[in-house]
C-alpha cells in the first residue's frame, strides 16, 4: 500500500509513521510539505493512505486537518490513530556547546513549547521560524557554526547533527495525535481500542439543540472523548461539531443506534470519518 506522511524526512510524523508501520514502510512512504498537499494527494489517487497531525497535547487540534475532514462530504476517512510523544532536542554541529550558540532554529511551535530552555539557557540566541522541525535541522547544518535547532533524534540522525541537549521541552510529556487518512474505511477487526469520530451539522439552530444530540449518546452509557466547535464556513454563526467516540460503530450497536436516532429525529446530519484503531507509541 503506497503511504504517505506530513514531511520532510526527520519529522515527527514519520516517527509516528514508523511506530504505525514499522522503519520499512516509512522508508517507502512519500513526504508531503503541506497538509493540504497530503489531503490532495489522497483524494486524487496519488497514494493510498497518508499520516497527518491532529491534535497535541498543548497546542490543541490542528484545524486544518479537522477542516479539511469535516469538508470532504465523506469521501476521505480515518483508518488509524496513532499517539506518539514528542521529544523536543537542541541539535547542533559536533563541538558546539550551547554557550555558543547564537541562532536557534525551528518550527513556532517547537520554539514556544521549549521557551524555558530558551530562556534560560539560551536567552542571547536569536530565534528563527522554520516550516518543519526537520527543515530546522538542514537550516542550521547548512548556516553557520554556531547555528542550532529544535527537533527531533531522527532529524539528526538524517542531516547530521548533533544532539547538544535532550529532551528541552517545557513540558516533558508533549504528545501528539496522528491520524492515517484514506479513501476507504478500516473493518473493524482485530483486538485493542477502537474509536469512532464523527462530524454533525444541525439542521435547526434552536436552543438545546447541541444537548439533545449528546442526550443520546449519554442515554446509551456511550463514552465521548471529544467534542469540538469548527466554523461550517457558510456563514457568521454557522458551526459543525467533532465528536470522537469511544469504540467501533461496526462493534458497538449502542453507537449505531445514537447515530440513527440522531438523524431521525432530524436533530444534524452526521457524517462517520471512521472507526478505527487507535496506537499509543513509545518514545
Amino acid at each position: 500500500m503506497s503511504l504517505g506522511f506530513l514531511g520532510p524526512a526527520g519529522t515527527f510524523c514519520e516517527e509516528a509513521l514508523i511506530a504505525l508501520r514499522g522503519a520499512e514502510a516509512a522508508r517507502c512512504g512519500t513526504p508531503f510539505t503541506t497538509i493540504g498537499d497530503c489531503f490532495t494527494a489522497v483524494s486524487s489517487g496519488e497514494i493510498e493512505e497518508c499520516l497527518v497531525p491532529i491534535e497535541n497535547s498543548l497546542e490543541g487540534s490542528v484545524n486544518e486537518s479537522l477542516d479539511r475532514l469535516a469538508h470532504a462530504s465523506g469521501s476521505i476517512k480515518i483508518r488509524a490513530e496513532v499517539v506518539h510523544r514528542v521529544r523536543h532536542h537542541l541539535i547542533g554541529p559536533a563541538g558546539l556547546s550551547r554557550a555558543d550558540v547564537t541562532r536557534v532554529t525551528s518550527h513556532p511551535h517547537a520554539i514556544a513549547q521549549c521557551r524555558h530552555f530558551l530562556d534560560g539557557e539560551l536567552s542571547k540566541a536569536t530565534r528563527s521560524a522554520a516550516n518543519s522541525t526537520a527543515e530546522a535541522v538542514q537550516i542550521a547544518m547548512a548556516a553557520s557554526s554556531t547555528d542550532a535547532a529544535i527537533a527531533s533524534s531522527r532529524a539528526a540522525e538524517i542531516y547530521g547533527g548533533t544532539i547538544l541537549a535532550e529532551d528541552i521541552a517545557d513540558t516533558p510529556d508533549s504528545r501528539t495525535r496522528f491520524v492515517m487518512i484514506g479513501r476507504e474505511p478500516t473493518p473493524a477487526v482485530g483486538p485493542g481500542r477502537f474509536t469512532t469520530s464523527i462530524v454533525c451539522v444541525l439542521n435547526h439552530d434552536r436552543p438545546g439543540a447541541l444537548l439533545a444530540i449528546l442526550q443520546e449518546f449519554a442515554m446509551r452509557a456511550v463514552n465521548l472523548t471529544k467534542l469540538e466547535s469548527r466554523p461550517a464556513k457558510t456563514r457568521l454563526g454557522r458551526y459543525l461539531f467533532f465528536v470522537d467516540i469511544e469504540g467501533s460503530v461496526e462493534r458497538d450497536l449502542s453507537i449505531d443506534a445514537a447515530i440513527s436516532a440522531i438523524e431521525l429525529q432530524d436533530l444534524a446530519d452526521v457524517t462517520v470519518l471512521g472507526s478505527f484503531p487507535v496506537m499509543n507509541a513509545s518514545g
